[in-house]
């Protein structure tokens, strides 16, 4: 049910990827390009179809670029309440929420009052209505994910990161694509087209700030910079067909080319024979990620899909730990995303704090040094076994974090057995425990 949900919020956005392109122009090969650009990122697809909040973001925030084109010289507050519906979805919507805002708020002078009192002020209520919740229920300022991916980080090593995983993505997208939508300025020069970019620029600059995501080892654009991709694909495949038009005009007014009519329509059918030879290159480069060929055969089904076979390991591991325990056992995990799902009768420990406060207040663990900027994985670099092994002692510990077996060895070693669960499935499991049923098991 989530997929055909993420499903459905992904088609939508398409159909308002075809309306901003149909605002600018009439030009049917931009409007297809663009959107078979969107429809077929596999970053988009992958994230949208994963249960995370991306397809609904992406949507949302299409519409609202779309409602802003729409509405140009028109005070619209739709567009103020959908930015701050976005903000209960993820926090940090706030970032292409002051974008937009900043933009209407220069280009509609008539209009300056109305923006500053519902603008800022759906703002101010979203973002304070969540914050006053949060503080009175886990008694905490910001989400849990900030302080975890942020806080105990420094702000010098973190936006080295963030550059780093902006130029990994820049470089196996081919910066040279990447900077084409640019050209776009030589053509037309006013605050819709100015919108777009700055959209997409506000997102990259946000990543960059958080130090990017954890998942930039795939490839593509990650979770932040993927729900400003359209405005990147309109204004790329718009871009191209400017530039295309403009080298045929200008080989055309240049002369020397006899034949008047017909030499025009040669041209005009040679730079959309050439349009559709850049967008085939850029569909695949786009999706060639991180330079792999795997990646393509993933995009067009002749490889699984990125993600799945770990959603399926997952799976067979909480159905094991289903058959093995008792209802209110508590498991310890790293990905605390498919089996905690799969479990609501057991009780979840995250190990790397995404839902724990204790750890996420804590300052990073992995090597802080330049040298280690490409390894850093925000929202992975904390933990303390100490805590979650000796104090809380779950009943089960699925695994450890990568790299950490030796800080890791003292508690498992004193408290934990390790057993197989299921075929191929071993995990630790606390000696004594009366919530494991120990005759469903082999201790290792």
């Amino acid at each position: 049910m989530i997929q055909i949900i993420g499903a459905s919020f992904l088609t939508f956005n398409l159909i308002l990827v075809k309306k901003i392109v149909e605002h600018f122009t009439d030009d049917l090969f931009v409007m297809l390009a663009a959107v078979a650009l969107t429809a077929f990122y596999a970053p988009l697809n992958s994230y949208g179809l994963l249960g995370m909040e991306v397809s609904l973001l992406v949507l949302m925030l299409t519409a609202v670029v779309w409602l802003v084109l729409k509405n140009d010289s028109h005070f619209t507050i739709s567009i103020y309440i959908l930015l701050a519906i976005s903000t209960f979805v993820r926090f940090d919507m706030a970032v292409p929420y002051l974008v937009i805002f900043a933009v209407l708020f220069i280009v509609q002078k008539e209009n300056r009052k109305q923006h500053l009192i519902w603008g800022l002020g759906l703002l101010v209520l979203s973002l304070g209505g969540q914050t006053l919740a949060r503080y009175l229920y886990y008694g905490a300022l910001l989400p849990n994910t900030y302080y975890l991916k942020v806080e105990g980080w420094p702000l010098t090593l973190r936006i080295l990161r963030g550059l780093y995983a902006l130029v990994h993505f820049a470089y196996y997208s081919n910066w040279v694509l990447i900077l084409l939508p640019f050209a776009l300025f030589l053509f037309r020069r006013d605050w819709k087209v100015t919108l777009l970019a700055l959209v997409l620029i506000g997102q990259v600059a946000y990543s960059v700030y958080v130090g990017g995501d954890a998942w930039e080892n795939h490839g593509g654009a990650n979770r932040y910079i993927v729900i400003a991709m359209p405005m990147f694909f309109v204004t790329f495949a718009w871009s191209v067909v400017e530039l295309l038009k403009k080298a045929a005009e200008t080989i055309l007014a240049q002369g020397g080319v006899p034949g008047g009519g017909s030499n025009q329509k040669i041209f005009e059918i040679g730079w959309r024979v050439a349009f559709v030879v850049v967008f085939i290159f850029s569909l695949l480069n786009f999706n060639a990620l991180i330079g792999e060929w795997k990646s393509i055969e993933r995009w067009n089904f002749t490889r699984r899909p990125d993600y799945v076979a770990g959603s399926d390991r997952n799976l067979q591991v909480a159905l094991a730990i289903q058959n093995v325990t008792s209802p209110g056992a508590s498991v310890a995990v790293v990905g605390a995303g498919t089996i905690p799902y799969l479990l609501p009768d057991r009780y979840a420990i995250d190990i790397l704090g995404k839902a724990d406060p204790f750890i996420a207040h804590q300052n990073v663990r992995t090597p802080m040094s330049i040298a280690d900027v490409p390894f850093m994985r925000p929202g992975h670099m904390k933990w303390d076994y100490a805590y979650t092994f000796g104090k809380l002692k779950p009943d089960v510990i699925v695994s450890i974090w990568e790299g950490t077996s030796t800080e890791a060895a003292p508690y498992l070693e004193k408290n934990y057995v390790y057993a197989l669960i299921g075929e191929k499935i071993k995990v630790f499991l606390l000696k004594d425990s009366p919530n494991i049923h120990w005759e469903k098991v082999i201790i290792k």
